[in-house]
């Protein structure tokens, strides 16, 4: 038995389970079991990640087999007894193919690990997403490159001795030339250190800490703030806490690179399909193109808004005023919205649950008042008017007249909905008891037609002194 081919044997089998080995002693040193998890999400489509997603589930099984752990030590213990034995027995032909079958067998199962990452590195920079953190996708090159030493070692080992020079052919010679410009190119990067993530005081996000970090623009600071430290975006951008900096800052840039090529879109397909496409929802703090896009896309909803709302407080403008039989002491028209129903009366610190309505239409309360405005969501025009004394019932016209106790604790009774003005000023004579007289029409225009016109609702509430304390349902 050849003593060159033994010593080669015994190096593959102690490279395979050389990891083992280091990974036992550390964990009963360290107290550290090696356990890790990473959370990787990805929504692209990257070649080498595509046949990994496909095959690794297939070769973990096969991986699994007691016959192929430990590196694969076992089979190359199984495979250095089968070409001991057929050397003894003076055929060594069926020995060296014994070994070639070892090699391939864990060189299919191992060069997947590193050719395919690979090939993503060199299809550039937004497919290395999917192979999770940098530090786990150098780890995983390294490791690639080392669990294919054992294989090579046994093909050395059960390699024919030449007493000539033979010049290999041209594939092995740029098969060899690749390998070795890899493993060059890529294991000085598995040993490098993962790179820069700034603490949240180190990049002064939302007004905290000095900004002490060097070499980034206010842009690049605001951005990772964005990323990692804004609570606005929930756990969406988790996945990027652990990246560099300057990671990141080119994910983001080659982001807003897409998003600015679609007139700073972030909806585009090509924005939610790119593998970094979480970054989306920070990229304002980054991208120009984006910032202004966002900014239009603002300004136009609001200019939407505004102009509805104009429209609806112009059908209530259109109304006719109310002529009151007796002279208030002050008389308000408004257009409030509402989007749970009601709109709402309070005096400052008396904030409770809103009352229960008196024919589904007014509650009150210790300084609360509830009227019913809407369906859900809508507006109502209300008219409001504050009266010294009781002023004459009126019903004509009204499809629902109720009336309410209300105790004022303050004397500073306000009206408002979810959105419009302030109605001040309702209570006359301060702090006391009052009545509440509240007129209704257009009920059944929001509840049962489909498309009600604008102003449908038209609410007329009267408040002046009063000792009552039951309701009185008018109509």
């Amino acid at each position: 038995m050849p003593r060159r081919s033994w010593v080669l044997w015994a190096a593959a089998a102690l490279t395979a389970v050389a990891p083992t080995l280091y990974f036992w002693v550390v964990s009963i040193l360290a107290g550290d079991y090696g356990s890790r998890s990473y959370i990787s999400t990805y929504w692209g489509s990257c070649l080498g990640w595509d046949i990994y997603d496909q095959v690794h589930s297939r070769t973990y099984l096969i991986s699994d087999f007691p016959l192929f752990s430990y590196g694969g030590a076992p089979l190359i213990v199984l495979g250095f007894a089968g070409w001991g034995l057929s050397l003894r027995s003076g055929r060594a032909g069926p020995g060296r193919i014994i070994g070639r079958c070892v090699a391939v067998v864990l060189l299919v199962l191992n060069l997947p690990d590193f050719l395919l990452p690979t090939l993503d590195a060199a299809l550039g920079p937004a497919c290395l997403d999917a192979w999770g953190p940098p530090e786990l996708f150098s780890w995983q090159i390294g490791r690639g490159l080392y669990d294919c030493l054992p294989p090579f070692l046994v093909l050395l080992a059960v390699r024919a001795p030449r007493r000539v020079f033979v010049r290999r052919g041209p594939i092995v010679r740029t098969t060899a030339a690749v390998l070795a410009a890899t493993a060059v190119v890529l294991l000085p990067a598995a040993s490098a250190p993962p790179g820069k993530v700034s603490a949240q005081w180190e990049l002064g996000c939302s007004g905290f800490g000095d900004g002490t970090v060097k070499g980034l623009s206010e842009a690049d600071k605001r951005f990772l703030c964005a990323v990692r430290y804004d609570h606005r975006y929930g756990s969406g951008l988790e996945e990027w806490n652990e990246v560099s900096d300057q990671a990141v800052l080119d994910q983001g840039r080659h982001l807003c690179a897409l998003a600015t090529r679609h007139g700073g879109d972030i909806g585009a397909r090509v924005v939610q399909e790119a593998p970094q496409a979480s970054l989306a929802i920070a990229l304002p703090s980054l991208c120009p193109a984006v910032a202004r896009s966002r900014q239009a896309e603002e300004e136009r909803r609001q200019a939407e808004s505004d102009a509805y709302v104009a429209q609806k407080e112009r059908a209530c403008a259109a109304h006719p005023r109310h002529r009151p039989q007796i002279r208030p002491v002050r008389q308000r028209r408004a257009t409030l919205w509402t989007e749970f129903s009601t709109i709402e009366g309070r005096e400052e610190g008396y904030e409770g649950d809103p009352p229960d309505l008196v024919e589904d239409l007014v509650g009150s309360g210790r300084g609360t008042l509830a009227i019913w405005a809407a369906d859900e969501i809508g507006h109502a025009c209300v008219t409001v008017e504050s009266y010294p004394r009781r002023p004459p019932l009126e019903t004509s016209g009204w499809e629902e007249v109720v009336e309410v106790a209300y105790e004022s604790p303050s004397g500073s009774l306000e009206l408002h909905g979810g959105e419009g003005p302030t109605l001040q000023g309702l209570t006359t004579r301060g702090p006391g008891s009052y009545r509440v007289r509240v007129h209704l029409r257009g009920r059944n225009l929001v509840t049962q037609v489909p498309d009600p016109p604008d102003g449908a609702v038209e609410l007329l509430v009267m408040v002046f002194p009063g000792t009552a304390n039951k309701p009185a349902v008018y109509k």
